[in-house]
């Protein structure tokens, strides 16, 4: 008997392989396809030649830890402490899950806002407690009357994320007001906040948990170096919480992995030193704005993209296809992957939008806009 039953293939990984099995351009699967940083790499082969080949200390290589809680400092003005208030987990996914099992019991629910990315429900069903889908107005901003109404005395944990994906938007201080209030009314509620894309923002400024007093005494903020510095096959990120948090999580994270890569530790604690965070926004600004004038002359229409590496459009004017098969059919008859909107909603919700990711190269994104715009 399976314990996730309705879990099948994800779509990432459906159209990832019709695009190789194609030949196709993939703008499908988050992750991008140029080079690191060539002091990044520098300095992984200097750790790699040294002596840090063994298990690194179960909650985070100490050094790194200490320089989490500098960046946390000088972006947020919250002073954390590394050992107790941080742990580096084995990517974002392993720290979603991670908290997730530690902080909900069975019998529980946590409410997931759609469209959501798919790592969230599954371990909410593996730990015996019930995912709570609520949507998202069709613009992507949370309904939060509908959310309070949604609320019992079951709910253990709302999960956020911002900036968002798929739809690229960031919350606004309404929404932290709104989120305030709500968190206010429901003392026993976690907030797991969802935050890998936090320094890929544009226009719109990203406001972080990390900068509100009063929520972050009852959230677990989740952040990502595999998104912030484009090492994604590195699966490294962590988790910042109130200590009572880090202590229960850290509980299921010895089982789970005890500790994560030493290599990719002792690389990190040196590479944040020397970082600047306030460039990787513009990078990939510039990424996104290029991939939109290059699709000027395409019949899709674009949404706004605030945050994150990804760019909603509409396809209304091109076909009345379910977006599934639209997007199966922009790989056969066009050579482009990309990802269909209604597999992020429980109730498959098809607005005739699909996700592009920009987080590719130049000669990419211009051949990929080349054949769309053909369409």
């Amino acid at each position: 008997m399976s314990k996730l039953p309705n879990v099948g293939t994800s779509i990432f990984t459906v159209m990832s392989k019709l695009a190789v099995e194609n030949n196709a351009i993939n703008l499908s699967q988050g992750f991008p396809n140029f080079p690191i940083d060539p002091k990044l790499v520098e300095i992984m082969q200097k750790v790699a030649a040294g002596n840090n080949h063994q298990y690194a200390p179960m909650g985070g290589n100490l050094k790194l830890l200490a320089g989490i809680a500098r960046v946390i400092a000088e972006k947020y003005d919250r002073e954390v402490r590394p050992e107790t208030e941080l742990l580096v987990t084995a990517g974002a996914t392993q720290g979603i899950f991670a908290t997730i099992q530690a902080l909900v019991a069975a019998g529980e629910e946590v409410l997931i806002l759609d469209p959501s990315y798919d790592c969230y429900e599954a371990p909410v069903i593996l730990t015996g407690a019930r995912p709570v889908r609520i949507p998202l107005a069709d613009d992507f901003s949370p309904d939060w009357e509908r959310i309070n109404r949604s609320i019992n005395q079951h709910t253990r944990m709302l999960i956020i994320n911002n900036p968002h994906n798929p739809s690229g938007r960031v919350l606004v201080e309404q929404d932290f007001l709104e989120l305030d209030k709500l968190m206010q009314r429901h003392p026993h509620l976690i907030l797991l906040s969802d935050e890998v894309y936090e320094f890929i923002h544009f226009e719109k400024k990203h406001i972080s948990v990390n900068t509100r007093p009063q929520l972050r005494q009852r959230s677990v903020v989740v952040s990502s170096f595999g998104k912030t510095f484009h090492i994604t096959g590195w699966k490294i990120g962590y988790l910042t919480a109130p200590e009572a948090y880090i202590a229960e999580i850290k509980k299921v994270h010895q089982f789970l992995v005890f500790c994560v890569n030493s290599v990719a530790q002792a690389t990190l604690s040196e590479y944040l030193g020397i970082v600047e965070f306030s460039e990787l926004g513009k990078f990939y600004q510039d990424k996104r704005d290029l991939f939109k004038n290059l699709m000027k002359k395409s019949r899709f229409k674009f949404l706004p993209s605030e945050g994150s590496y990804f760019q909603l459009a509409s396809y209304r004017d091109i076909s009345a296809e379910p977006d599934i098969e639209f997007c199966k059919k922009l790989v056969f008859d066009h050579g482009v992957a990309t990802i269909p909107l209604s597999v992020f909603n429980k109730d498959g919700k098809d607005q005739k939008l699909i996700r592009f990711c920009f987080a590719k190269d130049t000669p990419t994104l211009t051949q990929a806009a080349e054949r769309l715009c053909r369409i």
